[in-house]
């Protein structure tokens, strides 16, 4: 099992590979569930923050560890403290 999974994904994974899904085979829920998923990884936007180089610099590092670029590593947690995965 990859360890970058969090929680959430190591149980979607044991779970698709025990066998446990099913196709879908309603080509309009097959395409809307398409959409879905396409549409929860598009990067359509650009935004620009300001932020400390200490900050920076530690998710520079963090990403480095995980072996990704920090801008993917700050999207991602920006999207699962969005989703509610990520909690204070």
């Amino acid at each position: 099992m990859n360890p970058k999974l969090d929680k959430e994904e190591k149980e979607v994974l044991k779970s698709y590979e025990a066998d446990e899904w099913e196709s879908v085979s309603n080509k309009k829920a097959k395409s809307k569930y398409e959409k879905i998923a396409s549409d929860t990884f598009k990067k359509d936007r650009r935004v620009n923050i300001r932020i400390s180089s200490k900050d920076l610099n530690s998710l520079q590092t963090l990403a480095l560890r995980e072996g990704l670029p920090y801008q993917t590593l700050i999207s991602s947690v920006l999207h699962k403290y969005v989703s509610g995965i990520l909690r204070e």
